[in-house]
């Protein structure tokens, strides 16, 4: 999609601002899997680049990406999911984000503080430990990207009529999401 990788790109430059100001604060590591439970609506911009990620990895390791849908199609089968079920992208055995690269804003955006325009987003309640909140303040990064994120959805949801949030499950799937938050 024209400009999503322009958006990812501003996106990953504040996350990445916010984890330098965090310092030793953000301990957000490969196989803390906390932010990767339970359901969570995803953006169609998000399903589109999921998967892409997922076509991507298909060329180049199918084993793990048949693994991914399997996942997937189990998250499917077995409803809209509860707190326990582990995002189908997660590798279980790694704790790593099978299609980190093309992972949805939700999963960018959470853990270190970031205020989305004027609005703050979640952080990691394993984040800041002991920590003010002016010194978690002093951390924050504001980005202001809503309106290319809105711009771009815009423009998707007119070119494939897809609408609506969805789920990374049904995303990889391609299929509806009947999830309570897709409704």
């Amino acid at each position: 999609m024209p400009g999503d990788r322009d958006f990812i790109q501003i996106l990953d430059a504040a996350l990445a601002e916010s984890a330098r100001k965090s310092g030793e604060w953000l301990v957000c590591r490969l196989g803390c899997i906390e932010c990767c439970m339970g359901p969570f609506p995803i953006t169609q911009l998000d399903a589109v680049r999921l998967r892409e990620g997922l076509a991507e990895l298909a060329q180049n390791d199918s084993a793990r990406a048949a693994r991914i849908l399997r996942r997937s199609r189990e998250a499917v089968a077995r409803g809209a999911g509860n707190e326990e079920d582990a995002c189908p992208v997660l590798d279980p055995e790694t704790g790593a984000c099978d299609l980190y690269a093309a992972r949805p804003v939700t999963c960018r955006t959470f853990g270190p503080p970031m205020r989305w325009g004027a609005e703050p987003l979640g952080i990691c309640e394993l984040n800041f430990h002991g920590a003010t909140d002016e010194e978690i303040a002093a951390c924050e990064v504001a980005l202001d990207a809503r309106g290319m994120e809105a711009g771009l959805l815009a423009s998707l949801e007119r070119t494939t009529r897809a609408s609506g949030e969805t789920s990374v499950a049904s995303a990889l799937l391609n299929t509806p999401d009947r999830s309570p938050a897709s409704t």
